[in-house]
């Protein structure tokens, strides 16, 4: 009852306003009116505030979508905008006519006509092209069918999840819902399932290959009830050719070029030091240049941000490599002098014993008839150690030991030993990061 009344007041409402509407405008004679087919059903009763079939069954919606282009995916932004073919289909038997065939109206008509409220989902900047007038399509059926089209730009979300950039595939979404109407009043639907988008798979990307795209039917459940939403999913995979000629082969060439140091002399210092220096820093330019473009994404750790680390570590390793190196041969030259004074000392140490156990056994086992030895007449005094002295020298002794079990007793083979580690563990390092990054 209630809904009866509430059609009845409505139809009482807005009836003289799509009369007046008509009425307005110009050079339009009755006569003109009534000859368009369905024309004069606006005039007996058409109410654009109602939908078809109001207070009954739903309205069923079809849709189709041509992609005109996507002219840009921003990974800062994390969006994308595309314009897009929009077109929609639906019965409405108020304006059914007699015939077969279809009438292409000016779409300024669609004022006059209920269109479903449908909208885009996530979308950040929309708007309908009007050059040079409105692209809008408004095509009418015998059996009372409109086909309604728009051409729509439309800059849409779309969540990234950029920790394998650049060997990633992004998910985007274009999902269409409506905004007023639930479920109950109308229903949306695909008009051929996959093949009611055309033109994705033509489309040529800067970055992107579009590797599959599928439709889905949907509910959008809210608060004021049950939504009816279509879904076209997209997988973009990103081209990695060109991040290969633009940062990896440079990065890896750098790497390499420090390894040059280790077939120069430790003596050359101004070179290695040269060279290790430069490849620190023009590294350092290139992961700066690298994160520059994705300056809103930093939080992110990417792959290439992975690799260009692994590339800064081995060159800064390379620098570590001669400093270890040269520190251990200066060293070596500054150790000979004092090496040779405790040399000279462990000398005099051991021919004192030997003094000592000298005497001991000449005056035990020799004995002379006509020179007789006693012990009261050597002293030993002068060739024995003091106690602090015999401590000064052990401790001497150990630091001695332990200081060269941590030095490195030939410096010149530490350039022997990286010249094969440093690209044996690089090319492991690769194999692993590749293997991880494309398969898992």
């Amino acid at each position: 009852m209630f809904c009866r009344s509430f059609c009845f007041f409505s139809l009482c409402l807005f009836l003289p306003t799509e009369r007046a509407s008509l009425a307005h405008l110009p050079n339009m004679r009755s006569s003109d009116m009534t000859s368009l087919p369905g024309f004069e059903n606006l005039t007996m009763g058409y109410n654009k505030y109602l939908r078809p079939y109001f207070g009954g069954e739903p309205v069923q919606i079809a849709m189709s979508l041509d992609i005109a282009s996507i002219s840009s995916i921003s990974e800062s932004d994390m969006d994308y905008t595309a314009t897009i073919y929009l077109r929609q289909r639906w019965t409405d038997p108020r304006l059914v006519f007699h015939g077969n065939k279809s009438f292409t109206l000016d779409a300024r008509l669609v004022e006059l006509l209920w269109v479903p409220d449908t909208y885009i989902v996530e979308s950040k900047r929309s708007f309908l092209h009007d050059v040079t007038v409105g692209n809008r399509l408004i095509r009418l059926f015998s059996n009372g069918t409109i086909l309604y089209a728009l051409r729509i730009t439309t800059t849409v979300a779309c969540n990234m999840d950029l920790s394998k950039y650049p060997m990633d595939t992004q998910t985007c979404r274009l999902q269409l819902e409506s905004w007023g109407y639930d479920e109950n009043d109308v229903m949306f639907t695909w008009l051929r399932g996959n093949d009611s988008v055309h033109g994705i798979e033509k489309l040529r990307l800067s970055q992107y290959t579009v590797e599959r795209y599928y439709t889905l039917v949907s509910k959008s459940q809210q608060e004021t009830g049950s939504y009816p939403r279509l879904i076209l999913q997209f997988e973009l995979r990103r081209n990695v050719l060109y991040f290969i000629l633009e940062t990896y082969v440079p990065s890896t060439l750098l790497v390499m070029l420090s390894w040059v140091s280790f077939w120069i002399t430790l003596d050359s210092v101004p070179a290695r030091t040269c060279i290790g220096v430069t490849t620190v820093l023009s590294m350092t330019t290139l992961m700066i240049g690298s994160r520059s473009s994705l300056s809103k994404t930093n939080c992110f750790i990417k792959a290439i941000d992975v690799y260009l680390g692994i590339c800064f570590s081995f060159i800064f390793g390379a620098l570590v490599e001669y400093a270890v190196a040269h520190y251990s041969s200066s060293q070596k030259c500054a150790a000979k002098g004092p090496a040779n004074e405790l040399t000279k000392e462990m000398e005099e140490v051991n021919i004192t014993n030997i003094l000592n156990s000298s005497i001991t056994s000449y005056k035990r086992k020799i004995s002379f008839t006509s020179i007789e030895i006693s012990s009261d007449n050597v002293n030993c005094s002068d060739l024995t150690m003091k106690t602090h002295e015999k401590i000064k020298f052990v401790l001497r002794n150990k630091m001695h030991r332990i200081i060269s079990y941590f030095t490195i007793q030939n410096p010149s083979n530490v350039d022997h030993y990286s010249k094969l580690l440093f690209p044996l563990f690089f090319m492991l390092v690769n194999v692993f990061y590749w293997a991880y990054y494309l398969y898992f």
